[in-house]
């Protein structure tokens, strides 16, 4: 909880009571690579922040997998556009590693958004920087080519450690065997 309460600290200044009642909403989850967090289909009910690990966002189509997102530690998570509508979910939440989570339920969190105004600026500058994120991501593929997405994605080295290639290159648009083209390339 520590690195969470670090994380609250550096979006928000809140005050030690309040705090105190966010933490007491909220519970932590091991998670252990390749385990599936939401599966497409059901309802997601629950806001995630990644302690350590990392997560993928994906869905089948034809018989593959298409990894849409990866996010690491430091990093807060839904399926929203299952989460508010109640809709069930098109994409599946998997571990890419052994994950720790802090799990809030969403009565939780629309409890806390409810009777903590310090909470509910934690939450809309946390989505606000989520959209800006998804934002670039669309640019980006507009914008740059296969080799300038790749070259983004290095600014994080998790990406290059962590995450299998077919993986990565489904994020960045393009095939496994062109994302070995570009970085026998850059070397």
């Amino acid at each position: 909880m520590e690195r969470f309460i670090a994380f609250i600290k550096s979006i928000v200044s809140i005050a030690d009571s309040d705090l105190q009642l966010v933490l007491s909403r909220c519970s932590t989850k091991k998670v252990v690579k390749g385990k599936v967090i939401l599966r497409k289909g059901q309802i997601a009910n629950q806001y995630f922040f990644i302690a350590s690990g990392g997560v993928r966002f994906f869905y089948e189509l034809n018989d593959h997998e298409n990894t849409t997102w990866i996010t690491f530690k430091d990093e807060f998570f839904t399926e929203i556009s299952s989460l508010h509508p109640q809709k069930p979910t098109r994409f599946n939440i998997e571990a890419i590693e052994d994950t720790e989570l802090v799990v809030i339920e969403k009565k939780d969190m629309d409890f806390l958004y409810a009777h903590i105004p310090s909470w509910e600026e934690f939450g809309r500058k946390i989505w606000e920087a989520m959209s800006v994120r998804m934002i670039d991501q669309i640019l980006n593929f507009q914008a740059l080519s296969a080799e300038e997405r790749y070259r983004e994605f290095m600014n994080n080295p998790e990406y290059s450690q962590k995450v299998p290639i077919k993986q990565l290159a489904a994020v960045l648009g393009i095939t496994p065997n062109a994302l070995s083209r570009i970085r026998k390339n850059i070397r």
